[in-house]
């Protein structure tokens, strides 16, 4: 049985909705990508549902990110120390 990662009476915060949209990916496409219904995604991002232990490892190959960055990591704050990692990261290559 897999892990939800939930706490009674709070929602699952997770930065899901903001790299689906810093991607450019549809619910659709996040949807297909994951095996997960359209829904699913819909309610996970809203912190309706919580995610499972497979779940959020679905979602990490869809978007192409560790389950890490999905949970705790906003894509579009440029004050955070990732978004330095990620401009350094890309000047490498």
């Amino acid at each position: 049985m897999a892990t939800r990662f939930s706490f009674p009476g709070q929602k699952h915060r997770n930065f899901l909705k903001q790299w689906r949209e810093h991607l450019g990916l549809t619910e659709d496409q996040v949807a297909e990508r994951s095996g997960l219904s359209k829904a699913s995604v819909s309610r996970i991002e809203a912190g309706k549902t919580p995610y499972t232990e497979n779940t959020l490892e679905a979602l990490s190959k869809a978007y192409g990110r560790t389950p890490a960055e999905l949970l705790g990591r906003n894509p579009d704050d440029p004050g955070e120390l990732w978004a330095l990692w990620d401009r350094i990261r890309a000047a490498i290559k």
